[in-house]
């Protein structure tokens, strides 16, 4: 630290200000009366007076000694995931080793990291504020920026910290130099989803906007360019489109569920990176109503259950009959008299059948209403892949049963027309199937096999049913166990199309919630929506996602022996067989488990899962050779590789606006050029090969003192001798 003195003339006044003013007016006084007059010798004792006044001013001389303080300059490197491009982190690397290392005397240099910071970009900025804050004002020289010059935070104006509030050194604002860690401006093209619906219509065509930016020296828009879209394992397709401007895609949505859709778009030839020529939207395709038709076979209590679910739902169009009058039954009542829509029959089972997803069949007794064609419809709607359920009750073992129709071959279960029908107190259960089955699965207080189906009250479980019908063949699924373990909920699939099976009519009890009730809108909505084919509720399913970098496989299914390896397909084309691990059941006691129902055995949940590392961006593929899910990786920062250029042209407007500079490292990360750091007195502060920071002239004052110029007795002699001048010019006269 280097010590300076420096001197300077100065007033300490021996008599108050006042009097010292009150003097000198005095004496202008008297030298205006004494001119006026012509008196001789006045001069004399005007200059004796004004001697006088001098000494009573205190005229002296100013000692000061003082240390100079070093300045403070923040070395900013840029370590965000767009620096890992090329070699632009061994770049920065060593060109911040060189620096750190070059001593410039009256300089410290504090070196900050900045790394990424979420989902806003590379905030430098933000980390400048931050660091100048601990600097003393006086003591801040400037900054150093280390990047590739792809900042989030530029602001508008020179930030408050590089501009000081004394401007002792001269200078508006203080330097920001940026070093950039390339050789020169470097191009890029970018792929750009401008729009993309999250939901599509299935059997509509989907349309997504995409844009096509190319950057850089040299670059131009209208460029030709070839954008590749694949659909989850589809075939890509090649589309031409032009850049610099929105382009509209149309992509065909062709089933319901998550579709990952990849877009790539041809290099440009020579760009830094292909980082951005590539992006994945998602998108679920859904249908756009559900057509669902119930027939009701009789007025009963079930009606109102079905109802407030269907019209719960507003994707839902339901169309509802209830038969009041069977054609068999005639009381005499002329047909005028009659308040009764005609039952529609040839409209809805003959011209506008296909139109339906569903058809509910709520424990519906023929007796003729339907003709043979009409119930052969039904079957035929059913295998072009409609959903049929039925909720069956004491008509389904009298005459007119269903059974015997075109209906009966595509049903579930044959229920015998003798002791077919049960009616005694028993709770639902379900089998092990049903808790594999996604219809089924985790339903609250649902009752194991072997649960006391004779108990009153249970808490926590299912509500006591009162009559089921016990069938003597079934095929499907069996989900639901009625009195004596007889089936209850049968499922199957029919070619392709789905029946379910209700064989019983008094699900409606757990709306009234006899002996604690049960999830009866639940399993009727699960039931329905399986019925029209709910991913979600498939069977066998599929599953695969990717966070943080792993990929997640879950293999679902109601087989007791499904495949227990996967077939991974990562996006450059490698396969890995990745086996499957049972997941346990983690149900609570207390909540949907209670503590008095049976444990389930784990290797029974049908749940296999498997887990693996997936870093590689793109679409990754899980085949267990039925079956095929895909995945993509979400880009952990968009904004950071929106612009992948090392660019000076986003920072240059607010360097030069500070009077820094921009210099480039070059494209060796062994012999980076660094430039020289300096303190500079001149009005540039940059160069080729240097970046200068201005002398603040911040110091500390370490001592004072004060030497008077007239000492008492030469103005003394003074004054005398001019008194005694002006006595003897006025004795001459």
């Amino acid at each position: 630290m280097l010590t300076h003195i420096s001197q300077a003339f100065g007033f300490a006044p021996l008599v108050p200000l006042w009097l010292l003013a009150l003097l000198g007016l005095v004496a202008v006084g008297l030298c205006v009366l004494a001119l006026l007059r012509r008196t001789k010798g006045a001069i004399f004792r005007l200059l004796a007076l004004a001697s006088l006044l001098v000494w009573l001013s205190g005229p002296q001389r100013l000692h000061e000694s003082w240390h100079v303080l070093p300045e403070t300059a923040l070395l900013l490197v840029d370590q965000s995931p767009s620096m890992t491009i090329g070699q632009r982190a061994d770049i920065a690397r060593q060109a911040t080793h060189a620096i750190e290392q070059a001593h410039t005397d009256g300089l410290n240099l504090r070196t900050v990291t900045v790394r990424n910071s979420g989902h806003n970009g590379t905030r430098l900025f933000e980390a400048l504020d931050q660091a100048a804050a601990d600097i003393p004002p006086d003591q801040f020289a400037g900054a150093v920026m280390l990047t590739d010059g792809q900042i989030a935070d530029i602001p508008t104006d020179v930030p408050e910290r590089l501009t000081p509030t004394a401007q002792n050194d001269g200078k508006a604002h203080l330097p920001l130099h940026v070093l950039l860690t390339a050789k020169g401006e470097e191009t890029d093209r970018q792929l750009r989803i401008l729009q993309a619906p999250p939901y599509a219509i299935v059997g509509q065509p989907a349309k997504l906007r995409v844009q096509i930016d190319d950057s850089g020296p040299g670059t131009r828009a209208g460029t030709h360019a070839d954008v590749t879209l694949r659909v989850n394992g589809d075939e890509p397709v090649s589309i031409p489109v032009t850049t610099g401007a929105p382009q509209d895609i149309s992509l065909p949505v062709s089933h319901p569920g998550q579709m990952l859709v990849s877009l790539a778009v041809s290099p440009l030839e020579g760009e830094v990176s292909q980082l951005n020529n590539q992006t994945i939207t998602r998108m679920t395709g859904i249908r756009d109503r559900l057509r669902v038709l119930l027939i009701s076979g009789t007025p009963n209590q079930g009606e109102r259950v079905w109802r407030r679910l269907l019209k719960a739902d507003p994707s839902v169009d339901l169309i509802h009959f209830t038969i009041l009058r069977p054609p068999d039954k005639d009381d005499g009542t002329p047909l005028s008299d009659l308040a009764l829509i005609a039952f529609p029959v040839r409209e809805l089972f003959q011209e506008k059948i296909n139109q339906f997803d569903l058809i509910i069949l709520d424990g519906f007794e023929n007796q003729n209403i339907l003709p043979h064609a009409y119930l052969n419809n039904i079957a035929n709607f059913v295998r072009k892949g409609g959903g049929l359920l039925l909720t069956a009750g004491p008509e389904f073992v009298g005459p007119g049963t269903l059974q015997d129709t075109p209906v009966g071959d595509i049903l579930p279960a044959h229920v015998p027309l003798e002791n077919g029908m049960i009616e005694q107190r028993f709770r639902p259960h379900l089998t092990a199937e049903g808790r594999r089955h996604p219809v089924t699965a985790a339903l609250p207080g649902a009752p194991q096999t072997g649960a006391d189906t004779n108990a009153l009250t249970v808490p926590g479980q299912w509500g006591p049913w009162y009559r089921a019908l016990k069938p003597d063949t079934t095929h499907g699924n069996t989900l639901m166990s009625g009195p004596d373990n007889a089936p209850l909920l049968v499922l199957d699939h029919v070619e392709q199309g789905r029946v379910a099976l209700l064989l019983s009519d008094q699900i409606w009890l757990w709306s009234r919630g006899e002996g604690g009730g049960g999830p009866q809108a639940e399993l009727l909505r699960r039931i329905s929506h399986w019925l029209m084919k709910e991913p979600e509720l498939e069977d066998e399913q599929l599953n695969a996602a990717i966070s943080g970098g792993e990929l997640t496989v879950t293999r679902r299914s109601t087989a007791s022996e499904a495949p227990r390896t996967v077939t991974v397909t990562a996006p450059d084309g490698k396969t890995t067989s990745l086996p499957l691990h049972t997941v346990a059941s983690t149900q609570p006691e207390g909540k949907d488990r209670p503590a008095t129902a049976p444990q389930t055995d784990d290797s029974q949940t049908g749940m296999t899962t498997a887990r693996m590392a997936a870093e590689q961006p793109g679409i990754w593929q899980v085949d267990d050779g039925t079956h095929k899910a895909f995945a993509a990786p979400t880009p952990p920062n968009p904004q950071e590789f929106s612009d992948v250029r090392a660019t000076a042209s986003k920072v240059d407007a607010i360097v030069t606006a500070t009077g820094g500079g921009i210099l480039w490292a070059g494209d060796t990360p062994s012999a980076p050029s660094v430039p020289k750091l300096q303190l500079a007195d001149g009005n540039t502060l940059h160069g080729a090969n240097w970046f200068a920071f201005p002398h603040r002239n911040a110091h500390v004052v370490t001592g004072r003192s004060a030497t008077p110029l007239l000492p008492v007795w030469a103005m003394l002699c003074l004054s005398l001798a001019l008194l005694f001048a002006g006595w003897w010019r006025e004795g001459r006269s």
